[in-house]
């Protein structure tokens, strides 16, 4: 297995599975165990001896395959490199994000957003008017501007302010325009 220095999620599995390996390497020989307590009735007699099991060999077959989850942990690990898309150079990646990114260019002037049917400014109309009186096609707001406008009724003095007296215009003062 080949374990790249910049890939993070490597050198944790790797070190993950190190440990395990070593608790369970320590873990080697375990306590004995006992015999199930019997449930329910037991028959009297003597008991036989158990048959002595056939001692293992010192050293398993090369063939032989140890189900375990240290074993299907490994097999996971000897797959990894295959499964993870392969890291590209800084370069390379920068080439594929160019490639992808269409060409733009800022403008900045002043266009007022119309109202839209809800009564909300519609500052993609107004990016796209400022961006085709500069020669682009289309384009999208980038910074907007707002300003409330006033009739000449509320500079008299003592006069009430009423709710229709005042509106908010906003206003489209840069765009990100493409062709």
């Amino acid at each position: 297995m080949m374990v790249r220095s910049g890939n993070p999620a490597l050198r944790l599995g790797t070190l993950i599975s190190a440990v395990l390996l070593v608790l369970l390497g320590a873990a080697g020989t375990g306590w004995p165990q006992s015999a199930p307590p019997a449930l329910g009735l037991q028959e009297q007699g003597p008991q036989a001896a158990p048959q002595p099991s056939t001692p293992a060999p010192s050293a398993p077959p090369a063939a032989a395959e140890n189900p375990g989850l240290i074993n299907e942990m490994g097999k996971l690990f000897d797959k990894l490199p295959s499964i993870l898309p392969p890291i590209k150079s800084p370069s390379e990646t920068m080439n594929d994000l160019s490639r992808l990114a269409k060409p733009s260019t800022m403008v900045s002037g002043r266009v007022a957003c119309p109202a839209s049917s809800n009564g909300a400014p519609d500052c993609k109309q107004a990016a796209d008017q400022l961006c085709q009186s500069k020669g682009y096609k289309d384009g999208k707001s980038l910074n907007a501007d707002s300003a409330e406008k006033c009739s000449a009724k509320v500079l008299i003095p003592g006069r009430a302010r009423k709710p229709d007296d005042c509106r908010t215009d906003t206003f489209v003062t840069s765009a990100l325009c493409q062709n």
